[in-house]
């Protein structure tokens, strides 16, 4: 995120005719370098939760909505492979695997409904629309039936966590225009 914000001045200054200073280039520049080098685990074929690890981390799939990486590049569609693999259980998307990478929380962990807005608009940009949509409609029926959603769905499709969840609804807008737009 600290690339996305220096990214988003320069293009601000850029767009306003603003100043922005060389060393922000500089900065963005050396981040982004950083994060495909040491964010990059070759064994795994992916992107990972932190340098030199092996967990994968659902917050990775906003790289290509972010604008950091290409939706098709070659190596962030082997990362998409890889979580479609380990984080999505029937449509539903993990933030982590929590038996890898250990968050001393107590209690089972659901699967995150911002998380799995940001998989469908992620397989929508690379391409992959009829995954998507289908993961994009079924996540629709985890809506209460005020058509709100939680932060997490548990096992059983329960509702969890912080309810209603308002950055869930944004990824949900966020992905429906998306695939809308995709879909034509």
């Amino acid at each position: 995120m600290s690339w996305v914000a220096l990214d988003r001045a320069i293009r601000i200054g850029r767009d306003r005719g603003l100043p922005a200073s060389a060393r922000w280039y500089e900065i963005r520049d050396t981040i982004y370098r950083q994060i495909m080098e040491k964010g990059w685990n070759e064994s795994r074929k992916a992107f990972v939760q932190s340098y030199g690890a092996e967990v994968l981390d659902a917050a990775l799939l906003l790289m290509p909505l972010v604008l950091f990486i290409a939706p098709t590049d070659p190596r962030w569609l082997s990362t998409l492979d890889a979580m479609s693999a380990e984080l999505v259980s029937d449509s539903l998307v993990y933030r982590y695997n929590v038996e890898a990478s250990p968050d001393g929380l107590d209690g089972i962990e659901g699967t995150f409904s911002i998380c799995t807005f940001w998989y469908v608009e992620a397989l929508a940009r690379a391409g992959r629309l009829d995954e998507a949509r289908i993961i994009f409609e079924k996540m629709l029926t985890y809506a209460s039936h005020l058509g709100l959603y939680s932060e997490e769905i548990g096992p059983s499709g329960e509702l969890l966590g912080n309810f209603p969840q308002a950055f869930t609804h944004l990824a949900l807008i966020s992905a429906a225009v998306n695939l809308d737009r995709r879909l034509g």
